[in-house]
């Protein structure tokens, strides 16, 4: 009998549910299955990828962050004004904001505040900084976003390449490198870790900042695509990088994550708004919809698990 691991499970569970997404989407519109109909699919995937990995490192930690669609709004905002005109400023800026995210960090476990209760009021203060920059929608991408955005390798559109580098990347940091080892052993059990003689202090910074990046680049990745910005341009981010994570086999504690299934995760997610459109479905229900086929996914990826328990104790 074939055992199934469940690194596995994580990963076979995400990309099947692409697959038969894909599957849907080609029966229902077979112009998509083409090099353009793959870039319009897909466009928007890569600023959600990297939101989505960026909720993963605050997730491995065995936290949850409620502000990451208000951030990844204000750094689009910074990238669409002062990112644009006056470069240096606006990746002072940026950089000053990844600091915070550690400090952020630092402050959830010194104070051992909850973090859902820290990041949603945070929401609030990234919220209110994009809107100081950005009263109303505007602004203007850099021209090396814009380029780098919609740049068309051969073969393969560039959201479909971006999201490969993103999840490599992502793979290498967190589950090949001997500082993923220590973030998913914080989430896991972090008293072994700091009987080992490491800072959890300096790790769980060393979490929020990596997750601030991503963040940051989840904004301007999206200002590159949409050429402007608004306040409220990422606002369903949170929900989508959440769902990303736990779509792609990640967990809420015991740092258990998986990269490329995140990516994955996100990838999905990108693609159920096209198939929900394609069979006609009004917005105001996608949201729902979205949620039900995420229900689904779960179920499946729990009856998997207990088929993997069985056969273990078998």
């Amino acid at each position: 009998m074939i055992r199934i691991s469940p690194s596995m499970v994580r990963l076979l569970v995400p990309a099947l549910s692409l697959v038969v997404l894909l599957v849907a989407v080609f029966y229902l519109q077979p112009r998509a299955m083409s090099y353009i109909g793959l870039n319009l699919l897909f466009n928007l995937a890569v600023p959600i990828a990297l939101a989505t990995i960026a909720q993963m490192m605050i997730m491995s930690v065995n936290d949850l962050d409620l502000s990451m669609g208000t951030f990844v709004s204000f750094a689009a905002c910074v990238a669409a004004t002062y990112l644009q005109s006056s470069p240096l400023l606006g990746i002072l800026i940026l950089v000053a904001a990844i600091a915070a995210y550690a400090v952020i960090g630092v402050v959830i476990y010194v104070r051992d505040l909850p973090s859902i209760v820290v990041t949603l009021g945070m929401s609030f203060v990234w919220g209110g900084l994009a809107v100081l920059l950005l009263p109303a929608p505007g602004g203007e991408a850099p021209a090396w976003a814009r380029w780098l955005m919609t740049s068309k390798p051969p073969l393969v559109p560039m959201a479909i390449v971006a999201s490969v580098v993103i999840a490599l990347v992502a793979h290498f940091v967190v589950m090949r490198s001997a500082f993923g080892v220590l973030i998913r052993g914080v989430g896991g059990n972090q008293r072994s870790v700091q009987r080992a003689g490491w800072s959890i202090l300096v790790l769980r910074a060393a979490a929020y900042g990596l997750a601030g990046l991503f963040a940051v680049l989840s904004g301007i990745a999206l200002v590159g695509l949409t050429t402007s910005a608004d306040a409220n341009i990422a606002l369903r981010y949170t929900l989508l990088s959440i769902a990303g994570v736990i779509l792609g086999g990640g967990e809420f504690t015991g740092g258990r994550i998986s990269p490329i299934g995140a990516v994955i995760g996100a990838l999905t997610l990108t693609l159920a708004g096209s198939f929900l459109s394609f069979l006609r479905i009004s917005p105001d229900w996608q949201i729902g919809a979205q949620g039900a086929i995420l229900i689904v996914v779960l179920a499946l990826r729990l009856l998997l698990n207990r088929l993997e328990k069985r056969g273990n104790r078998a």
